[in-house]
C-alpha cells in the first residue's frame, strides 16, 4: 500500500509539473526519473531496509564482463542486502539501480541526474566495495 501511495504522490507531482516537461527525453523516462526520486526520498526519510530480494544468486560482471563472479552459496540474501545498504550514498543507488533494477548507464544518469560517466564510475567503485565485503564475509570477517 505504501508503495501506491508513492507512486499516486509522485504521479500528482508530474502532473502538477507538467509545464516543466520539455520532451529532451521521453515522456516515460521524465515520469520514471519523477517516481524513482520520489521512492528514494522516501527510503531517505525512513532509512528502510532494501525490499526482499528474490530467492536466487546475484551475478556481478566488470564493464567489460571480464571477472564475473556469482555470490557464493553460503552468503544470505540479507548479507548481500546488508552489504548493498551500506556502501556510500552515490554507490548505493547506482549499484541498486544498475543490479537490481536491470537500468542502463543512459537511464541511471536521467535518473540521477548524473552524467553516464559518473554512473559507469561511481558503479564500479561500488561494485569493488560490493566484493570486498562479501569476500571479507566469506573469508570469515566482517566488513
Amino acid at each position: 500500500m505504501e508503495a501506491e501511495d508513492i507512486v499516486q504522490e509522485a504521479f500528482i507531482k508530474a502532473f502538477s509539473k507538467l509545464e516543466q516537461y520539455k520532451a529532451e527525453v521521453s515522456f516515460g523516462a521524465w515520469l520514471k526519473r519523477i517516481v524513482i526520486n520520489r521512492c528514494i526520498d522516501v527510503l531517505k526519510s525512513k532509512r528502510q531496509r532494501l525490499v526482499e530480494l528474490e530467492d536466487y544468486h546475484i551475478n556481478v560482471f566488470e564493464e567489460n564482463h571480464e571477472n564475473e563472479w556469482t555470490v557464493e552459496d553460503h552468503i544470505s540474501l540479507e548479507t548481500v542486502k546488508l552489504a548493498i545498504e551500506a556502501l556510500p550514498e552515490k554507490y548505493k543507488y547506482v549499484v541498486m539501480l544498475y543490479l537490481m533494477e536491470g537500468y542502463d548507464h543512459q537511464e541511471i544518469s536521467e535518473i540521477l541526474n548524473i552524467s553516464e560517466v559518473a554512473s559507469r564510475t561511481q558503479l564500479s567503485r561500488g561494485k569493488q566495495k560490493l566484493q570486498l565485503a562479501l569476500k571479507s564475509e566469506r573469508n570469515g570477517t566482517r566488513y
